[in-house]
């Protein structure tokens, strides 16, 4: 796979009107990009990042979406499409979190975790992807989580519905691959950025900061504009597929020598 360039490229970043999704679509305008589509369910979010990207004199367009909801998902894309004629760059960004222990998960805590983490992958990219097929040209990029490759208490519904979202990806490359496709696929797996989703969280491990918000989203747009197709934020983070050779019971103990169980153990997340 050659690099990438936003240069000229039509954008749609989800769960756009706020955190790392608010800064993509800003670093997309400055980095070239013609067109910035933004959605989200918070319409007053979107609007003022439409307002800032045309203010860097690039095009940008919002739309209210569910990206749970097929239907809402369906009618957005077509909408898109009839706009801007096709797309380039898609970035499943959008995700929530309950931050709730096992038995206090409430049936729709589960199923929206899955709704907007996985589930909108489906949706999303069944949506656009025939289009970039058709042109053979295309980037998927979905933000995962360090939770999508090691779970932690808290974290039951998130990181289950981010180890999905992983395999979707990884399948989806393995798709592109076998059908010698130029469209590619990038997965991040950042570990808790301070963007105020993941509020009160405190990591004890000086190898698994906290990672800011304005440094993480650079290094995820460097991403996209490179070959890679995958990018662990820190790097410690792809310690963990090293580690998981060890048995069982090893890795639990590096898990919680680490800290990663009590990570969550003050979580307030982002406030309405």
């Amino acid at each position: 796979m050659e690099a990438f360039s936003f240069s000229g490229k039509h954008v749609l970043i989800t769960g756009a009107g706020s955190g790392i999704g608010r800064l993509m679509a800003l670093g997309a305008a400055r980095r070239g990009a013609s067109h910035i589509v933004l959605w989200d369910l918070n319409p007053a979010g979107i609007k003022a990042v439409a307002e800032e990207i045309s203010a860097l004199g690039v095009k940008a367009s919002i739309h209210k979406v569910d990206v749970s909801q097929r239907a809402s998902v369906i009618a957005a894309a077509s909408a898109v499409i009839e706009d801007i004629g096709h797309l380039d760059v898609l970035v499943n960004n959008a995700g929530i979190v309950s931050g709730k222990s096992f038995l206090e998960l409430e049936e729709k805590d589960i199923t929206s975790t899955f709704g907007v983490n996985t589930l909108a992958l489906f949706w999303t990219i069944q949506a656009f992807l025939p289009g970039m097929l058709e042109r053979d040209s295309g980037r998927l990029v979905s933000i995962a989580s360090a939770a999508g490759i090691a779970g932690s208490t808290k974290l039951t519904d998130y990181s289950g519905s981010k180890f999905a979202a992983v395999g979707v990806m990884e399948a989806l490359r393995a798709e592109l691959r076998e059908a010698a496709s130029s469209v590619s696929a990038l997965t991040v797996y950042p570990f808790y950025i301070n963007t105020g989703m993941f509020d009160g969280v405190k990591s004890s491990s000086p190898l698994l900061r906290i990672q800011n918000q304005d440094v993480a989203t650079a290094k995820i747009l460097d991403a996209i504009e490179s070959p890679r197709r995958e990018l662990f934020l820190p790097g410690m983070v792809y310690s963990v597929r090293i580690f998981r050779l060890l048995p069982a019971a090893a890795f639990d103990w590096i898990a919680d020598a680490f800290g990663i169980n009590k990570a969550m153990k003050n979580f307030r997340g982002r406030k309405k």
